[in-house]
């Protein structure tokens, strides 16, 4: 038996049962089909949740369905995304993405990616302009396709650096790389969806990016950040 498998790093379960226990369970997530996923996104992306999930709405009401989105003017498109963060670059690739889909596929309909696998699945969608390794593992993770992955937004990111999980120059993929590796392979996607949803609430809550309140951090005496 290799000696590292006599000690496994149980750090990330202490992280997630502190946070857990600090914060509560997080509430359910409705499983959008993946095509939703990816639009909702393609336009969260350093966008407030309640923002994001605002223009959805409003793309909802605006156009009825993603046929006609993606039909509609980029202009059109542009004004009704106008409170997310970048509307002008969300409005081309999110029309470009769709166009694409259809052309591909024949409609818009992403039910087919059921029959890849997840890696397969992450490396087409990250093709699509504006479609990085947190959207993709978003799609992946939160949709109905329910799939093992860690969505690494910029609170994940930076939570993870301070406490030394990843060094301090890692990219994206590089933090999910080390966090999957650390997780217990009895996470199920849920639980790992989970372990996101609370990261990424300590990030908001506390461990800001300007003023980290790390004298109430359920994590100080084991974050290497704090303890400096």
């Amino acid at each position: 038996m290799h000696p590292a498998s006599l000690f496994p790093d149980t750090r990330l379960e202490d992280v997630h049962n502190r946070l857990l226990a600090h914060y509560g369970p997080p509430p359910p997530r409705e499983l959008w089909d993946p095509l939703t996923q990816m639009i909702y996104s393609m336009l969260s992306s350093r966008t407030k949740t309640e923002t994001s999930h605002a223009v959805l709405r409003a793309l909802r009401e605006r156009f009825g369905n993603w046929d006609n989105l993606r039909d509609a003017a980029i202009p059109e498109i542009e004004d009704t995304i106008r409170p997310v963060t970048f509307p002008e670059p969300k409005a081309i690739n999110l029309k470009a993405a769709l166009i694409r889909i259809t052309e591909r596929h024949g409609s818009l309909d992403l039910g087919f990616l059921t029959r890849h696998s997840t890696e397969k699945i992450r490396a087409w969608l990250e093709k699509f302009e504006g479609v990085g390794v947190k959207t993709s593992a978003a799609v992946v993770n939160f949709s109905t396709l329910r799939r093992r992955a860690m969505c690494v937004d910029s609170h994940h990111l930076r939570i993870v650096q301070r406490l030394g999980f990843v060094n301090k120059g890692a990219t994206a993929r590089e933090a999910e790389t080390r966090i999957m590796e650390m997780a217990p392979a009895t996470w199920s996607a849920a639980m790992l969806d989970d372990h996101h949803s609370l990261i990424k609430l300590h990030g908001q809550k506390c461990c800001t990016f300007a003023d980290p309140r790390c004298s109430r951090c359920p994590l100080s005496d084991i974050c290497p950040t704090a303890s400096a």
